[in-house]
């Protein structure tokens, strides 16, 4: 019966509009070798049609973060331009989508084919140049993807997160994913709303990043620094926004930098009642015992500091299979989550064999694969993060959503008004409590509504022309 009432509510993708949204940063952003100035978000919107004939429209929205999704030698403005090709690719691959579903099982199947097709086709179009990566790739998806999320939520007058059981999921679990080797996980019978929180919080716990460029002493003050209204040393950001918790983005590459930097913060944390650390070594490590080391270090000579960290952020290089380091010496110390590396969840999985302890689910690598992910997760017994890319405008929304429905080590990561606040004044009119960070916290509470409840009429940003419309968009 579940299954014939969730066939009747599936719905097909009849047309696409993509535009991109420039944002420029008040401060620099360092993501490994590389800093980021400015980014461009690519939105999009989808619509979809039931089998009653009705059709609704949903959004979605990532930041293109080139040196995040794709770290390479290939010049910026290379890279920049090969992914809002694909993400034009990819706008007429879902308008032309010929698969009727639930967004998970129409996400799931275009990721397994169509995505793989569109990067084929990028890639022919540019056969001396450096091929588009899988994280990249996703990235480009995700827009998509949230966008048909939404659409299904708008069309049946539902949340997104209130359509992931068996009334309207056709299959369960098990179509899509397997046990580990040896476990007794079974998910005949189990739907991504059997792993959710059952009730919303209306608040989280907001992650701040410490960047790597980022001053924490007066004496680390240059004079470029802007004048804007907004804090630049840490003090002031920890006093003003009221913050509890505090991401270090290390370098992996310079030990005796990472412990001062780790010694430092923490000082400074503990003065000003910020009682939760975690440390980011930017994939830069190749050594368990360099991370070791610094924790061992840490433990030693500043134990309330160590006390502090919650978990260890992917200290090792995006490419997992490739290098598979077993890293069980530092997750016996602390919990090590994978990041870069998690882009589904058979990625989890390896990374579980080699001694991962927890993923860092994030919004950019598709909806649908996020929530997979979680469910592998959680029924391995795997601790869970929401982890931001600097998500500003619309593409904020999903993601503290997904974090206020799975039950997170601490809040979210959310940091958008660190390195570009105005980029949100428009929607911050409709979500004030969404765009700031009051008590070390930010507020759902106006998220409320179908789809993600972006209350998109109500905010009614401007947008630029569409750079590609296709279908019935």
């Amino acid at each position: 019966m579940a299954a014939t009432t969730a066939s009747a509510t599936g719905v097909r993708a009849v047309g696409c509009q993509l535009y991109f949204l420039p944002v420029e940063t008040r401060v620099p952003l360092k993501f490994g070798a590389e800093t980021l100035t400015s980014v461009v978000c690519a939105r999009a919107s989808v619509r979809v049609r039931g089998a009653d004939g009705r059709s609704a429209v949903g959004w979605g929205e990532t930041p293109l973060s080139v040196q995040w999704v794709w770290p390479s030698p290939t010049p910026y403005d290379e890279r920049l331009a090969r992914l809002r090709a694909l993400c034009e690719l990819l706008a007429r691959a879902w308008a032309d989508f010929d698969t009727t579903g639930h967004p998970l099982e129409m996400g799931h199947a275009f990721q397994e084919h169509a995505l793989a097709e569109a990067v084929r086709e990028e890639n022919n179009q540019r056969p001396d140049a450096e091929p588009i990566p899988l994280l990249a790739a996703l990235a480009c998806c995700a827009v998509f993807d949230q966008a048909l999320h939404d659409a299904y939520g708008m069309l049946h007058n539902t949340s997104v997160f209130d359509t992931l059981g068996s009334e309207h999921l056709s299959q369960d679990l098990s179509h899509y994913l397997t046990a580990a080797e040896g476990e007794s996980v079974d998910f005949a019978g189990r739907y991504p709303a059997d792993y959710l929180r059952a009730e919303r919080p209306d608040s989280l716990v907001a992650w701040h990043l410490v960047g790597g460029l980022d001053p924490v002493a007066p004496e680390e003050l240059t004079g470029d620094e802007p004048h804007d209204g907004h804090p630049v040393l840490l003090r002031d950001w920890i006093e003003r926004d009221g913050l509890q918790a505090l991401k270090i983005k290390l370098r992996g590459t310079d030990a005796a930098w990472d412990y001062d930097r780790l010694v430092s913060v923490g000082r400074l944390a503990a003065e000003c009642g910020a009682g939760a650390l975690t440390a980011d070594f930017n994939c830069t490590v190749m050594d368990p015992a360099y991370v070791v080391e610094v924790l061992d270090r840490l433990e030693r000579d500043e134990p309330a500091i160590h006390a502090a960290v919650r978990y260890i952020e992917q200290p090792f290089p995006y490419e997992l299979e490739e290098h598979r380091i077993d890293v069980r010496e530092v997750s016996r110390r602390k919990p090590l989550l994978l990041d870069e590396s998690a882009h589904n969840w058979r990625l989890v999985a390896l990374g579980r064999s080699l001694g991962w302890t927890g993923v860092a689910l994030k919004t950019c690598k598709t909806l649908t694969g996020a929530l997979l992910s979680l469910c592998w997760a959680k029924a391995h017994g795997m601790t869970l993060m929401v982890q931001d890319l600097t998500n500003p405008m619309l593409a904020q929304i999903p993601h503290v959503l997904l974090a206020a429905h799975c039950e997170t080590l601490l809040g979210v990561e959310t940091n958008a008004m660190q390195f570009y606040p105005a980029a949100s004044d428009v929607e911050a009119r409709v979500h004030p409590g969404l765009y700031q960070r009051r008590d070390g916290r930010v507020d759902l509470s106006t998220l409320q509504g179908p789809g993600f409840g972006y209350r998109v009429d109500e905010i009614a940003r401007e947008l630029p022309e569409p750079v590609a419309t296709h279908g019935d968009a």
